[in-house]
C-alpha cells in the first residue's frame, strides 16, 4: 500500500486533521498516514508549495500527498491531481501549490469533485480537505482507484503558477531571493543553488558582502563568512552556508535571522552577494 502524506494550514488545535485521518481510515483501516506539516501559515500558498519541494522527492515512488491550503474553497477554483516524473502524486487545489515542483510534474488530471467525494457530504462546501482530498487521496493510496480514473487530463500550461524568480549573476553580484525560512531556527533559505555559488568562485572560509532588501529598504548589509557549518562562526555571528537542499542559506549562529531583522519570504525579498577580496 502506498503512503498517504497530509499537509495543511489547519493546525492541530481542533479536530480538522483528525477528521481527515478518520476519512482515510474509513476507506481502508490499514492505510499508512503521515503528516508533512499542518503548520503552514493560514492561506500561505507560497509556503505550501515550497514545503512540497522540500519533502516530496525523499518519499518512495507511489506516495500520495494531499496539500490543503485553500483560501478559495467552495469557489470555481479547480481541484487537481499531479504526477511527478518519479511517480509521486499530489492532490491539491489549483491555486499555485504546485509552483515549486513545476519542473518535476509530467501529468495533471482534473479531480472531478462530484465523483470523488465522501458519501453524504454533498451539502458541505467549506471542508474539501476532508470531503474530497483526504477521501480521494486514501482511495488512490489504497489503490481503490487509479490515477487515470480521477478525472480527465489537464494541460500543464493551464495549472496556476506563483511568480517564481531565478537566481542570476550580474557583474560582481550574485542575485536571488529569500525563498523560505528554516522556521524552527529562523534561518533564511535562498533560491541560489550551490552551482551558482561555485560559478561565483566562493570557497569555504571566504567572506562575502550580503545585502537583503525589500523594494528600496535595506534590512541587512554585512560582511559574512561562507562556512561549511554553523561551527565556522561564533554564537551570535552571521554566517552563510549551503543548506540541506543544496541552496545558499543565511543565518545567525543560535539566533533567529528572520526575527532579528524582520525578514520575510518571496519574490519581494531580494538578496545580493559580492565576494570580498
Amino acid at each position: 500500500m502506498r503512503a498517504l502524506v497530509l499537509q495543511s494550514d489547519f493546525g492541530i488545535s481542533d479536530g480538522a486533521v483528525s477528521a481527515m485521518y478518520g476519512v482515510a481510515h474509513s476507506v481502508d483501516p490499514k492505510i499508512n498516514i503521515f503528516d508533512l506539516t499542518h503548520d503552514i501559515p493560514p492561506f500561505n500558498i507560497w509556503e505550501a508549495s515550497y514545503r512540497l519541494l522540500q519533502t516530496v522527492s525523499y518519499w518512495p515512488a507511489g506516495t500520495v500527498f494531499v496539500s490543503v491550503v485553500d483560501p478559495g474553497v467552495g469557489s470555481s477554483r479547480r481541484s487537481i491531481v499531479a504526477r511527478t516524473e518519479n511517480n509521486h502524486y499530489i492532490i491539491t487545489p489549483d491555486n499555485g501549490t504546485l509552483s515549486h515542483l513545476k519542473e518535476e510534474i509530467v501529468e495533471v488530471r482534473l479531480l472531478e469533485e462530484e465523483k470523488n467525494r465522501l458519501p453524504n457530504s454533498g451539502e458541505s462546501y467549506t471542508f474539501h480537505g476532508r470531503d474530497i482530498y483526504a477521501y480521494t487521496g486514501a482511495r488512490l493510496a489504497s489503490e481503490c482507484i487509479q490515477f487515470k480514473e480521477i478525472g480527465p487530463p489537464v494541460s500543464l500550461d493551464t495549472v496556476v503558477q506563483l511568480p517564481l524568480q531565478e537566481a542570476y549573476i550580474e557583474g560582481d553580484h550574485l542575485h536571488g531571493i529569500i525563498e523560505i525560512h528554516d522556521i524552527r531556527f529562523g534561518n533564511l533559505w535562498t533560491n541560489i543553488r550551490r552551482s551558482f555559488v561555485n560559478k561565483f568562485n566562493i570557497n569555504y572560509g571566504d567572506f562575502v558582502e550580503i545585502t537583503i532588501c525589500r523594494e528600496e529598504e535595506v534590512l541587512f548589509k554585512e560582511t559574512v563568512i561562507f562556512g561549511r557549518s554553523f561551527a565556522d562562526s561564533k554564537v551570535g555571528e552571521p554566517i552563510c552556508y549551503i543548506n540541506s537542499l543544496n541552496n545558499l542559506g543565511i543565518a545567525i549562529n543560535q539566533k533567529s535571522m528572520a526575527a532579528n531583522y524582520k525578514i520575510g519570504t518571496g519574490v519581494d525579498w531580494q538578496v545580493q552577494l559580492r565576494l570580498v577580496t
